[in-house]
């Protein structure tokens, strides 16, 4: 097979929205019956995923791999950085934790990675027709021009031509682009074969005066205008609108704690297609009121977190919430502030050795390792008014769990995960909604609760329902895009199309 072709998808800031964009373009050259794979040399993102042979990568390359039909591999997120606190991040490479670093500690580095980074690229190109290239934040951050791994500085390695792509939901387009572009190199200003305005409402006409002035000071063509479009995709982070959901709104509350490090939220966006459950997140015990369940999410720093929620009075209140038998589920940091205990003797989970209680409502007791467990897994729950649920999921964490009372599921290898107690219950499993077996569980149990009956439609799979979302998100670009001039930047003929 020849070299794979490449489009590259450059943002003027974050939240610009190159992940969709991304996740559209893989879709559609799919549909178009090329072999395609993302790419992102560097994504920081708290949201992580393992893949089969238990590597970790960041979801947004996850979920552009599910767009396009492949199996999610390490080589598509070669670099990943977790930040654990405003300064550091936790440092992963092909798919292993490197160690945790500051900021200056990893700028030194991340040269030195690049090889890393291609060899990457170079083993997909090898594999696939279409590598879909994502970028990070804007190509115009001057300050980190010099060592840049995943703008221009990754076209330039790979010889990518590139979509530079700006917001116009929040205000600034015109300037957005032509100062990105302005910002930069004449050689990089060769690389940008069009520009695409993102997250438009309204009619497209009116913009037309702007776009021909834009053409004109740029000399460049815009090749789209793509609208605002209503499609529920996993957002790459927790800047995701998703979080700012605090209201209920259908007969069954579920609320979930928004805490400070939240990681892997995604997990939940199944519950939210259920016609009966309304999702909203919480950060205060007045926010949390009476919900009809509660769940602690993921985080990646536990111990803080755990500590964020004795200081703003959220543990009292779940703890009185579970007293009086509201249902409460904790997955993964979250199932680990639900036990007795969490220890780190060596400092590796929050930088200094200490031991802190937990909620105490289940019977367990975690100590945090440099270690870190990372496996894809099929499960069944056991837990009482939940068993039978198959769940499909992945681990991924630090810390060692020490469990005495009745497990939550039972994994295909025959051992037991998590833990039940009563009306509490907690799983390291991430992604266990995503079958949807759980989720019609829990929502008969909220309903038995409630005196209500149980929606009897039938739900979608999240892999249905994902799949779905592909195909209305990829419509929508292609109507919006001039698909003929992409394919051409790309030195492609363009196939005959869905």
């Amino acid at each position: 097979m020849s070299r794979a072709k490449c489009i590259m998808v450059q943002g003027t800031m974050s939240g610009a929205g190159k992940s969709l964009l991304c996740t559209a373009l893989c879709r559609i050259f799919a549909q178009d019956g090329y072999r395609v794979a993302p790419f992102k040399s560097q994504n920081m993102a708290l949201n992580s995923f393992v893949t089969r042979d238990g590597l970790e990568m960041g979801r947004a390359q996850v979920v552009q791999a599910q767009a396009a039909g492949m199996e999610p591999d390490v080589r598509m997120n070669p670099i990943l950085l977790k930040p654990s606190s405003d300064v550091g991040s936790q440092v992963i490479v092909n798919g292993e934790v490197r160690g945790q670093m500051p900021a200056a500690a990893y700028f030194k580095l991340k040269k030195s990675l690049i090889p890393d980074i291609l060899a990457a690229y170079d083993s997909l190109a090898e594999e696939v027709d279409i590598i879909v290239i994502e970028g990070a934040g804007s190509p115009a951050e001057i300050n980190l021009k010099a060592d840049d791994i995943v703008n221009m500085g990754l076209a330039k390695l790979v010889d990518a031509p590139v979509l530079l792509a700006g917001d116009i939901d929040r205000g600034g387009v015109f300037a957005q682009l032509y100062g990105t572009v302005e910002l930069l190199e004449p050689a990089e200003r060769a690389r940008i074969k069009g520009l695409v305005i993102n997250k438009f409402r309204g009619d497209a006409a009116i913009l037309k005066p702007g776009l021909t002035m834009l053409e004109e000071k740029t000399h460049l063509p815009v090749l789209g205008v793509v609208p605002y479009l209503r499609v529920d995709i996993e957002d790459e982070d927790s800047l995701s609108s998703r979080l700012e959901s605090s209201t209920a709104v259908k007969p069954l509350d579920a609320a979930i704690l928004r805490l400070p490090h939240i990681s892997n939220f995604t997990d939940f966006m199944p519950l939210e297609q259920h016609p009966l459950l309304s999702v909203r997140y919480v950060q205060s015990p007045r926010q949390l009121g009476a919900p009809d369940v509660v769940i602690l999410p993921g985080t990646k720093n536990t111990i803080d977190d755990l500590l964020w929620l004795r200081q703003c009075g959220l543990e009292a209140a779940v703890q009185k919430l579970a007293t009086s038998g509201t249902p409460v589920l904790g997955v993964c940091g979250g199932y680990q502030m639900l036990g007795e205990t969490l220890a780190d003797p060596e400092g590796t989970e929050s930088g200094r050795s200490q031991t802190v209680r937990g909620l105490g409502l289940l019977p367990i007791q975690t100590v945090f390792t440099d270690a870190k467990h990372r496996t894809q897994d099929t499960a069944t729950v056991t837990a009482p008014q939940l068993a039978g649920a198959v769940l499909t999921g992945y681990q991924i964490h630090t810390g060692r769990t020490a469990m005495q009372g009745v497990p939550f599921c039972r994994l295909a290898d025959g051992s037991t995960e998590g833990c039940v107690k009563d009306n509490v219950a907690g799983t390291y499993l991430h992604g266990l909604f995503d079958t949807g077996e759980l989720t019609e569980k829990l929502v008969q149990l909220l309903c038995s609760r409630k005196g209500i009956s149980p929606a009897s439609a039938p739900l979608l799979s999240m892999q249905e329902y994902r799949q779905q979302q592909f195909d209305l998100l990829a419509d929508g670009v292609r109507r919006a895009l001039d698909m003929n001039a992409l394919y051409a930047a790309m030195g492609l003929e363009r196939r005959s199309t869905v």
